[in-house]
C-alpha cells in the first residue's frame, strides 16, 4: 500500500458502498438533517444520489465525513 493511501480510511470504498450504509444506518430523511440536499428529501434513490455527489465536491466531502463520524461512533460502542 503506497504512503499516500496507508491513513485515507475511505481508500478502497466506493461512493456508492459510504452512501449505502448511511441510508441503512440513518435512512434518507436523517440523512437530509445532516446533508441538506434535495436528492436526499424528494424522491430518495441511491442513482440520483451518486449522481449528484459525483458532481458536487462540496456535498461528496459531508457525506464522507459523515461516514467517519459513523464509523468513529460505531467503533465506540
Amino acid at each position: 500500500m503506497s504512503e499516500e493511501h496507508k491513513n485515507n480510511p475511505l481508500h478502497g470504498l466506493t461512493l456508492q458502498t459510504i452512501l449505502e450504509a448511511l441510508v441503512e444506518h440513518y435512512g434518507w430523511r436523517e440523512l437530509y438533517n445532516y446533508v441538506e440536499v434535495r436528492c436526499f428529501y424528494n424522491d430518495p434513490s441511491v442513482r440520483s444520489s451518486l449522481k449528484f455527489l459525483r458532481k458536487t465536491p462540496w456535498a461528496r466531502k459531508k457525506i464522507e465525513n459523515l461516514y467517519l463520524d459513523m464509523v468513529k461512533e460505531n467503533a465506540r460502542k
